[in-house]
């Protein structure tokens, strides 16, 4: 691991806003620490080619104070996935950040192997950045600034934590069996091992129920999961927050289909932290032309 001489006694703050809104956006409750969760069409459907897009307003506590952009370009078995954050409104007056992040990978059968994660973060005088390089689920190559400070109770991130893991915005690829129904309980039927450069946690989902929503691109029923994060290393176990997050039963997912396809995007999503309610909601979704007629009016 590489990390710059500067930043390695700088706080960390801004790398956990930059998580969480790519966990936030993108869908998987990772990097809240959580990360995300897109749905993406088995490897023989993306043969076709598809580009989805969402608009996503991020709020806490009913004020909204950021705007999310996702992108996801399928092109044969390979993906390139782009998250960015940015905040709005007073908020981004007086607490300006932006985040950005993309990931590229293939598409194997009912798995994603991503290649390369970059993530970047700036938040006044703080900046926060990965780069990660995979091969077959391993972390071949990274570097990371800043570099979590050393302490007694940390959990050590090992070679083998780095093993069979996807990156936050790979995480928000899931691709579905051939013939398989993207809004039944098996939808949700998920332990998703993720690695965002400083953290390795799982995110457990669960089905929860079924709902009907309307506007923002897209009419119809939408699957709702249940999603639990799970610390395995570079956290602090007796932290309040890793405490809290741990034992977090109100975090939700709601992934909409697209047309007739099995494929998922994120509709909404909503966090309970020990501050207030975070909501991440679709303000827009594009799908692709040949699939937009049939779901969105």
């Amino acid at each position: 691991m590489t990390v710059s001489k500067t930043a390695t006694n700088a706080r960390p703050r801004s790398r956990a806003a930059a998580i969480g809104a790519t966990a936030l956006v993108c869908v998987s409750v990772a990097a809240l620490p959580l990360s995300g969760l897109v749905a993406s069409r088995p490897a023989d459907a993306a043969q076709r080619g598809a580009t989805i897009g969402a608009l996503y307003d991020i709020s806490f506590s009913g004020l909204t104070f950021a705007k999310g952009e996702l992108s996801v370009q399928l092109d044969g078995n390979a993906y390139e996935a782009r998250v960015g954050m940015r905040t709005s409104g007073l908020v981004g007056v007086f607490v300006p950040s932006k985040s950005n992040a993309e990931s590229t990978g293939r598409l194997r059968g009912s798995h994603v192997v991503p290649t390369r994660y970059a993530m970047i973060s700036k938040e006044a005088d703080l900046s926060s950045k990965v780069s990660m390089d995979m091969g077959r689920g391993d972390v071949r190559d990274l570097a990371v600034t800043p570099q979590l400070k050393n302490r007694p109770d940390r959990i050590p991130v090992t070679r083998s934590h780095r093993r069979n893991v996807v990156d936050p915005l790979s995480a928000a690829l899931m691709p579905l069996s051939s013939g398989s129904n993207g809004l039944s309980p098996n939808a949700c039927d998920r332990r998703i091992p993720i690695f965002d450069g400083w953290q390795r946690y799982d995110v457990q989902l669960s089905y929860r129920r079924t709902e009907d929503v309307s506007g923002r691109g897209y009419d119809g029923p939408v699957v709702v999961c249940g999603a639990r994060w799970i610390p395995v290393a570079g956290h602090r176990p007796d932290k309040r927050s890793v405490k809290y997050m741990a034992a977090n039963k109100h975090i939700e997912i709601w992934l909409a289909p697209v047309a007739n396809e099995p494929l998922l995007v994120p509709y909404r999503i909503s966090l309970r932290t020990m501050s207030g309610d975070i909501v991440v909601e679709a303000r827009k979704l594009t799908l692709p032309d040949h699939e937009r007629k049939q779901a969105a009016r």
